[in-house]
């Protein structure tokens, strides 16, 4: 079971429809003293080769956004089981995905409580991240934001 304390998950769905998007994107700040999990893409793949990014990925049709975020925590990061939404945070961000659809992510904030981090084969490796080393970071300009959106609101 996943908690969320003041999201309204189905507002975020109507606003994406609303506003024309075509593709629903999921994305966590995990986050543990100040410090966010990015991961490192490979080098060899399609889209965006060997940025940092947080864990994110596409909602399939018929999936809702938590059970979307759930699947792609587990396949990015190796995480099963409930977890908590950080209270109220969620930030989103649009772009033009790799198949040219107009897509929306939606991040929400996640505490790491100390579970263990298994990569999958489309990410290298990983490193936890301050805000404020944003700029040091191979992250993409949308994503740099949403990280200092987190950091604002947060810390």
């Amino acid at each position: 079971m996943t908690t969320t304390p003041g999201i309204d998950v189905r507002r975020l769905i109507d606003d994406a429809e609303r506003d024309g998007v075509q593709k629903l994107v999921v994305g966590a700040v995990v986050h543990r003293g100040g410090e966010i999990l990015v991961l490192r893409r490979s080098g060899d793949d399609a889209f965006l080769p060997g940025i940092e990014e947080l864990p994110s990925g596409g909602v399939e049709p018929g999936e809702d956004l938590l059970t979307a975020l759930r699947r792609e925590l587990a396949e990015e990061i190796g995480w099963t089981g409930p977890f908590v939404l950080d209270p109220g945070f969620v930030t989103n961000f649009d772009y033009v995905s790799g198949s040219g659809r107009k897509a929306r992510q939606y991040t929400f904030g996640i505490a790491h409580y100390e579970r263990p981090i298994t990569l999958s084969a489309e990410h290298t490796g990983y490193r936890w991240l301050a805000p404020a080393d944003v700029d040091d970071s191979d992250v993409t300009d949308e994503t740099a934001r949403t990280i200092r959106d987190w950091g604002t609101a947060v810390l």
